[in-house]
């Protein structure tokens, strides 16, 4: 989802990927995705909008482009190697390595005992779950809509892995 909100940005403000960071906090389905777009104030509401429903929705377009016989391998492919990368550079001791993960918290959500949202890296592996960046009204909108939707994909997980006892922690 941050691969895909950064090449959306990109394109939108004529610039490279790679040298945006677009938050992207929540879950990773429809409106469970909420990038946050307030870091760039040349969009309009209008891009704001139409971004926001590209990035939430992309991953779709790609299927539909597949006759529903794939999915965005590539994109997910280059987020793997990225992610990758920054998990080597955390273990050699960079410092202030930070990705986006799905990750158990309850700090951001406490509805949601795991929430999408950006961690800092270390020798260790996830150092801290860094807090969610200011929202603006937009923002706050899209994290309240995502935040039932999230918790019952959680709960749907949940009780599929009690049902089939993948785990005897659960």
């Amino acid at each position: 989802d941050v691969v895909r909100a950064r090449t959306f940005v990109a394109e939108a403000l004529g610039g490279s990927p790679y040298d945006i960071d677009v938050p992207v906090v929540g879950g990773h389905s429809g409106e469970t995705i909420v990038p946050l777009l307030s870091g760039f104030p040349s969009l309009s509401k209008e891009q704001v909008e139409q971004l926001t429903y590209r990035i939430q929705f992309g991953g779709d377009e790609v299927v539909k482009a597949k006759s529903g016989a794939g999915s965005a391998t590539l994109s997910m492919a280059y987020a793997a190697s990225d992610w990758s990368t920054s998990i080597l550079k955390a273990l050699r001791g960079d410092k202030g390595i930070a990705e986006y993960a799905f990750v158990e918290n309850d700090l951001q959500q406490p509805h949601c005992h795991f929430f999408g949202c950006a961690v800092e890296l270390g020798t260790h592996g996830v150092e801290r779950v860094l807090p969610i960046p200011a929202l603006n009204a937009y923002e706050q909108q899209l994290l309240d809509a995502c935040v039932p939707a999230l918790s019952a994909e959680l709960r749907k997980g949940v009780d599929f892995v009690v049902k089939t006892h993948l785990t005897p922690d659960c």
